[in-house]
């Protein structure tokens, strides 16, 4: 689907089409998932966040206006509620019997699977980088969002996220030529 329907049925949706809506989530749900997924490093809580993010849009959908594409202003929704996740997360004790759950809990993953070891490592080394490039790494080269649409998603200039994405890439690279894989010992 492209960027034009999934802003008109948006459109439609905030018109007071009830069934304009569920198209734009069944467009827009799998690159919400992954986005929230890399913004949140948790993908327990993916789930929650996806379905939170998709309820804050449809309770404001009547707001939309179209001056962007439905998927900037979804990913926003989402951004936004990923930052409330982690502030509300950083608020509270941690209740793990261990310091290291992360290490426990990859290690409990199935490792027989086909590519598996690859896509872990792939988003360690997404993982390392610093926040603000791998946000904007994973939006333009994960998601393939426009450049102007990432930059309105995290309300910077475009040229900014240029850079960010260069300098995501540019180190990257630098970890792969160093053969800078992530040990998973387990």
């Amino acid at each position: 689907m492209t960027e034009d329907e999934v802003t008109a049925w948006a459109l439609g949706a905030a018109a007071g089409d009830a069934d304009a809506f569920e198209h734009v989530f069944r467009a827009l749900h799998n690159d919400v998932r992954r986005y929230v997924t890399a913004l949140a490093d948790d993908f327990q809580m993916a789930d929650d966040l996806v379905q939170e993010t998709f309820l804050r849009a449809v309770s404001t959908v009547h707001l939309f206006q179209g001056r962007g594409s439905a998927r900037a202003w979804i990913l926003t929704i989402a951004r936004r509620t990923v930052v409330d996740s982690l502030r509300r997360a950083a608020s509270r004790p941690r209740l793990a019997d261990t310091s290291d759950w992360q290490h426990v809990a990859e290690c409990s993953q199935p490792r027989d699977l086909p590519g598996f070891d690859e896509g872990i490592a792939l988003m360690a080394l997404i993982d390392s980088l610093p926040d603000a490039r791998r946000e904007a790494f994973v939006l333009t080269q994960v998601l393939y969002m426009p450049y102007d649409d990432a930059a309105r998603t995290v309300s910077c200039p475009v040229g900014t996220i240029r850079s960010r994405v260069s300098r995501a890439r540019t180190t990257l690279w630098a970890m792969l030529d160093d053969r800078a894989e992530p040990a998973l010992a387990c």
